[in-house]
Order: structure tokens, then sequence, then C-alpha cells
């Protein structure tokens, strides 16, 4: 795993300990890493007027205007008491040592580099300096600080000079204004050797069980919500704390499963641009109806009762379309600038898109595969929705009037750019991350009528020569393409246009649900290309400030933006649905910060009912010394007369990526870190449909299952095998029930029925996800696993244990039994079932 990015999970926030370590390294580390930081413990940044004063800091420092003009009304109280000899001799040393506080680095030249440092009142001098102000201005410092026992030490140069000196001789004044390792670069964004960009990230929610989605209310509450795939959204309030009630569940009704990489489920959550008006929100989710799957569109409206709840007896179903497959369900619904409802839904699932002659996504007659828009706005009475008229193919009788663009593959994540903040260019504009097949994820901008290119295309490359070679296509390409060298799942992220981190304006920062990676696209405005820029957790002392880490879950699962255009990104430790290791962090760039004051909101009142839980961060910062040296890109040149660049392209197509990540779940590094828990599962608990072939580079989902029965000996996988899994096998093809398998120090074994009884099978039911338990069965009455080792004996549980392995039982291997007992289960979601 890439050590830059993944950590061990460890509970706990910034100790004193951590804080002390710091310290140690920075002396450690010399200039190799330059720290600039405030007295407030906050980057530097640009002062918004002009400083009359302290003019050496007024393009980059830590005071603003007012600051300036209170250190200058200081300057003229100390000089106050002397007369026109001692102001020519020391009026430049009092400037300089007040302005000090102004230096983008008065944090180190103060001692100040955490809140537990008791702050000096005089910045650290070089010795050399001190000892000439001392020669000829030593009355200055009676009037410059109250430290007692610096002022004792006045007589004394020496002395004195050794108090105000720092240990790291290469922050102390005026020596650090010439070195050029601190003052190179300053104010931009941190870059390591090879160019990666060095960002920070705050905790900001935990404990979430794949978090898909986060959306803010955009009513003046600075609420934002979060939606888990199991069909749970949560409300979070400005200061991070959660409601202890859902904003919505609608869990029962979500078609999802526990098992790793399952797609469906719930997808995408969006509220109406007038929410606070009308309390409408709409949902995107996967059902099952019979023995189709189906996407649903539904809007729901906010109780009367509750501002911060769902009136669940509200849904109106929008729109239903009929996935033939459990993959590529797509998942995105965004309101435009135009009012308008985007949904962005996959190409059906399979491999290659094999469905007719050319495939769903280039067939304009079904939904599939394409970006669809429609008019939700006044539909209380009347139809649920309507076609906009400027909608691109409403004249064409062979295609859908919703259809907004077409030819996408599976599109994961999609954004539209609020424009920069002064000039509002690039506003409106539609980016969209389309995972790929075998070679290419790619990113888009999309735009109304236009043809994206799948099946024909993947990336810039061909995947059906035969439908690429048609100049009809008329295909739009995208402005970036990265090969599976990199990534195998793109998640689309947003154009950074937030107050608190100015150089990251304009920048697309988006990332790859596999590989972990974090990426950044920035816009050359002379050419229109679209330059790569690979992320990196800060090294060094780069995120050492309070309440900052530098490192993540690998699982990136989804971006988001708050009310205020802050940039946050949702990731799990373990990419399932019912894993409680799912994480959002905020997006921290410690090179430069807005002016205080700047980025201020003041939060309209929110009216709680619920019981509200304070967060508890559980990550922490580590402190590494040296980057891990990572794949860099390299462009080919540009595709026959088009315009944009791509990474290079690889020999060949990669595995497919579950393989990968079960490779990943089951590495005895991962084993140690990655645990999954035994909560329960979604009403719906179907593994997904089986694809017809091929190889895929989907986030999620592998299996699926089909309408009739498949193997006799059908097996229920764990999700990660890890000691005391367990599973169920049977011939019915039943998820239910089955004889008893489990996992054991490498191996799978069965269990013997000496002892078996309802409390014992009642804990491999509710490790399945299974609330109630119907029968402990015996003398293997779902057969006799002859294969296997029996691997436990006499087991008796109290029902309340975690696994088999916490019950009392005989050593590992130890029994008196043959397979003719093995045993068994039926499990229910119901007491009193039917079996």
């Amino acid at each position: 795993m890439d050590g830059k990015l993944f950590r061990e999970h460890k509970a706990g926030t910034l100790t004193m300990f951590e804080v002390l370590l710091a310290s140690i390294l920075s002396a450690l580390l010399g200039t190799a890493f330059a720290h600039p930081q405030c007295l407030d413990f906050k980057p530097p940044f640009r002062p918004p007027q002009e400083l009359s004063f302290c003019v050496q800091y007024k393009d980059f420092g830590c005071c603003d205007s007012v600051r300036d003009g209170e250190i200058m009304q200081n300057f003229y109280r100390v000089l106050s008491h002397f007369d026109q000899s001692g102001y020519e001799s020391c009026a430049a040393h009092v400037q300089d040592i007040l302005c000090q506080e102004c230096s983008p680095y008065a944090a180190h030249l103060f001692d100040a580099e955490d809140p537990s440092t008791p702050v000096r009142t005089i910045a650290g001098l070089c010795e050399d300096y001190c000892w000439g102000v001392w020669q000829t201005c030593r009355s200055i410092f009676q009037y410059l600080t109250t430290d007692k026992e610096l002022l004792a030490l006045e007589s004394n140069k020496a002395k004195f000079c050794r108090h105000l000196a720092l240990e790291d001789t290469d922050y102390c004044f005026p020596r650090l204004l010439a070195n050029s390792n601190l003052n190179q670069n300053l104010g931009l964004v941190t870059a390591d050797a090879e160019g990666c960009l060095q960002l920070c990230l705050q905790e900001v929610a935990n404990g979430l069980r794949n978090p898909v989605a986060m959306v803010h209310a955009n009513d003046g509450t600075h609420r934002f919500f979060v939606a888990e795939q199991v069909g749970l959204v949560w409300t979070y309030l400005h200061n991070k704390s959660k409601l202890a009630t859902p904003f919505l569940n609608i869990s029962k009704a979500v078609l999802t499963s526990p098992w790793e990489g399952d797609e469906r489920g719930f997808l995408g959550i969006v509220l109406h641009p007038h929410f606070k008006h009308n309390g409408k929100v709409y949902v995107y989710y996967s059902v099952e109806i019979g023995f189709d799957e189906i996407i649903r569109i539904s809007e729901f409206r906010v109780s009367a009762h509750d501002m911060n709840t769902v009136d669940h007896g509200s849904e109106r179903i929008i729109l239903e379309v009929e996935e033939p497959a459990s993959n590529h369900n797509g998942g995105e619904i965004l309101f435009g600038d135009d009012g308008y409802l985007y949904i962005f839904i996959g190409d059906g699932g399979m491999a290659g898109d094999p469905f007719g002659k050319f495939g769903n996504a280039q067939n304009k007659s079904t939904l599939l595969g394409k970006v669809l828009r429609i008019d939700v706005n006044h539909n209380d009475h009347g139809p649920l929705y309507r076609i906009p008229s400027d909608n691109p193919f409403i004249n064409d009788p062979s295609a859908r009037p919703e259809i907004y663009a077409y030819g996408v593959r599976n599109m994961w994540r999609c954004s539209f750019d609020r424009g920069d903040p002064q000039t509002k260019e690039g506003k409106g504009r539609l980016f969209c991350g389309d995972v790929g097949q075998n070679k290419f994820e790619e990113v888009d901008i999309v735009e109304k009528g236009k043809n994206y290119g799948w099946r024909a295309r993947e990336g810039f490359s061909c995947y059906d020569k035969k439908l690429c070679a048609n100049s009809s296509l008329d295909d739009v390409l995208p402005i970036y393409a990265y090969p599976h060298k990199l990534g195998k799942s793109v998640t689309g992220g947003y154009v950074y246009r937030g107050c608190q981190n100015p150089n990251l304006n304009g920048m697309y920062i988006f990332g790859d649900f596999m590989s972990g990676r974090l990426m950044a696209l920035k816009e050359k405005k002379e050419t229109g290309e679209w330059l790569y820029h690979e992320i990196c957790m800060g090294t060094g002392q780069t995120c050492i400030f309070p309440g900052l880490i530098n490192n993540y879950y690998q699982y990136i699962i989804s971006f988001a933006e708050d009310e205020a255009g802050e940039l946050y990104f949702l990731s799990t430790g373990v990419p399932i649905a019912t894993s409680p290791s799912g994480v959002v962090y905020k997006i921290v760039d410690t090179s430069r910060r807005a002016p205080p004051g700047k980025c201020r909101f003041h939060h309209t009142p929110v009216k709680v009912k619920s019981e509200i839980i304070d967060l508890v961060p559980k990550e922490k910062l580590i402190i590494k010394t040296t980057p891990t040296k990572r794949s860099k890109i390299k462009s080919t040149a540009k595709p026959s007369g088009r315009t944009k660049t791509t990474a290079q392209t690889p020999a060949s197509s990669t595995p497919d990526w579950i393989e990968q990540l079960l490779k990943l779940l089951q590495s005895p590094t991962e084993k140690s870190r990655v645990k999954v828990p035994t909560t329960t599962r979604p009403a719906t608990t179907k593994a997904p449909r089986s694809r017809k072939g091929g190889k895929s580079s989907e986030r999620r989902g592998h299996r699926k299952k089909t309408k009739k029965p498949g193997n006799p000996e059908s097996k229920q996988i764990s999700s990660e095998v890890h000691n005391g899994a367990v599973r169920l096998v049977n011939s019915l093809n039943k998820s239910d029930r089955g004889r008893v398998e489990i996992f054991v120090n490498g191996e799978w074994g069965t269990v013997c029925d000496d002892l078996w009884n309802t409390k014992t099978a009642a804990v491999v039911c509710r490790q399945l996800g299974f609330p109630h338990v119907l029968k402990a069965s015996k003398q293997a009455e779902f057969g006799s696993a002859n294969n296997l080792r029996i691997l436990l004996d006499d087991v008796e549980c109290t029902g309340k244990e975690k696994t088999l392995l916490d019950c009392k039982h005989k050593e590992i291997g130890k029994h008196n039994c043959n397979h003719q007992e093995d045993a068994g289960v039926i499990c229910s979601h119901k007491e009193n079932s039917e079996t």
C-alpha cells in the first residue's frame, strides 16, 4: 500500500506526545520543509488591503491592515520614551522587532507552533543581531516586553541574547529573510520533489456505512446530510455534530447486500434549489420488484413537525428504469443552474455494453447509458415531471425526450462548477467521472446533446473498433483520461470554488476508488488543455496544524461541497455496505489561507428535536520525513486532431478489480487493519446477478444473482476472510440457510452438531445479518462436506457472542464426530417465518 495515503486505523486526536514529537522533528528536519504559520496557529495570507507600516509583509504574511495599524500605534508608543537621537538610532530596530508578528513564520519566531506553547513577547533574534541591538538600543526592551525573567537578564548581554535566541537558528530574525529554502515558493501549494501537491485533511464525520453522498441544505443553516449505501441519511450541524435521528431511512426498501463491491443501494440524494421553502428532497436508489432490479428516482418532503426529518409517507416515485444487470447503476442526481433535475444512469451492466447492435449507451430509445434532464418544478398538480423545451432530442421520435447527453458508461459522481468567486468564469460547467472498462478512466465535461463515445471509445482509445471508425459517431473526447496502472475506478469530484483555500481555486479535484489516488486538473486558459497534478498527503511539517491529519482510508467513494463551497471527500476502509468504517474528510491547503474574517458566515439557527451527538475524531496525524514515490503520469501525443491529453496507454488490459480488491482485503497487512463488523444487513440480502463474461473496472459489484437457480453448491462468500467468518452452503441457492462452514487460521471447515442449539445458531445468523434463527439443524441436513476438516466441536454459546470462536468449544480441529454430524442453520429477518 502507498505509504503516503494509507495508515493504521488508530483512535485519538492530536496528543501532547505528538506535539512534542512534531517539535523534535521540526528541529531535526531543519529547512527541508518550510512551515509558514501565524500566531493564531493558522497559515499566512495575502492582506486584502496594503500594509502601510510592516510593508515587508504586504504581499504575504500574518497581518491585515487593521493589525498593521495597531502595530504602528505600538511603535509610536515605544518611541515616545526616546529623544530625537534615540529615535534615530533605534526606530528601525523597534519596527523590525514589532513587525515580526506579521512574518509568515511568526509562530516559529515566537515559539508558538501549537496552542500549548507559551508565546514569547519578543520574536526570536539571531544572536549577532541581538548583540548589535543590545549595544546601541538596549533600553527599548523594557517598553517591548513585560517578561520579568527576560528583563532581569538585560544587564548581561550574553545571557540576554541567549534567552532571545531560537533553538532552530534558521528561523531567527533577520537570518530567515535571507533563507532561500524558507522563502522560495512561499504562499504556493507545497509540492514534493516530484511535483505532487501536498494537502492536509480535517476529519468531519466517522463511523459511516459506505457513505455514498453528502449534500448541503443551501438554506443558510450550513447543515449537511450524509447518505449511507444501506438507505439512511444523517443530518450534521455546522459544528460537525450529528443528530441521532436519521434525516431519511428507507433501508427496508433499498436493494443492496453486505457483499463487497455491490453497486446497488442508496446511490444519490439532492435537495431542491428552493428546499428552504418547499422542503423537497430527491433520491436515487435500487429496488427489487419481483425478479426485476429497478433504479428508482423519488421525491420526498421534509416533515412539517421536524426540519431535520423527512416525512416518509410523502414519497412520490418520479421515474423508474429497469436494470438488466446489477452493475453500472449510475447514481448521480443534481440540480443545474437552470433549475432542472439531471439524472445520470449507467449503461445497464455486464461488460462491454452488449445490449443490441450498438449497446444501450448509443441507443437513444432507452434511458440506460444516458444523462437525463427533467423539470420537477411546480409538480404538485399534473405530471410528476415535464420535459424542458430545449432538451436536445425532444423532436426526435426515435429518442427519449428526457435525454440530455448519451454515450456514457457508468458516470460516478458529477458536479456543476460554481464559477470563479470574482469573475464567475466557468460557472455552470458539468464535470463527470465516467468509469472505464479494461484500460482507461475518464473525466468529461458534459454538454447538451453530445455523445460521449461509449461503447465505441474508452477514454481516448477505441473499444469497439468497428463502431469507433464510424464517421457519424461524432463523439466528444474526455478532458482527461488515465490508465489502469494509476487507478481502476474514477470518482468524479468538484472544481474548488471555496473561500478558505485560495490557491486551489479553479482546480478540479477528483480521485480513484480502487487505487485511492487524489488527483487534480487545472485548465490552461491559453490552450484549453487540462494539466494534471497528483495530490499527496502533506509530509514533514506541512500538516502540523491543530486538528489536521495527513492520511485517509483508501476507497474514495464520493466528493462533496458544503454550503460555503469548501471541498470534502468520503472514503472507507472496508468497501461493503454494512461496515461502519466510512469517514468524511475536509480538504485543507496549509500553504495559504484567506484573510481573517473573509470566510466567516452566519448560520441560521436550527430547531433540533433529536439528541445531538458530538464528533469524536479518531484519525491521527502521521509524521513522516520522506515522501513515498508514486507513478508519474506521462502524456501521449494528442489523438488525431483532438486537443486534449491523456495518460500513457498501458500495454495490456488489467485484471478484474474485484480480484485485486479481494487480495487487498486478504493480505496480511490489511487483515490486521480491516475488520468487518457483524452489523445487521439491509432488508434485501440477495447477491448481485452474475455478468455474462468480460472484465470490468467498476467500483462496486462483481457477483450478481440470476433469475434461475445457479450452481447447486452455491456458497455465501465472506466479505473479508478473517478468523471466525462463516458461510452457509446449500443446494437450494438460498442465502438464509445451509451447512455452517467457518474460517479458522487460513482454512474453511465445518462445525460438529454436538451441543448445537438455537443460541449457538443465533450467533451465526446474526453474524450474517439475520436477526432471527428458525432452526439449528443437525445430522448434515444440508449435506456433508467430506472435503473439509471438522474444525469446531462442543460449541456452547450464550447467543450474544460475535463469532463462534468467542463461544466455549474444544481445541481447534479436535473432535469426536464425522461429517454426517455437520451442523446447519435456518435464519430469517422475521420471527416464525415459513421455511
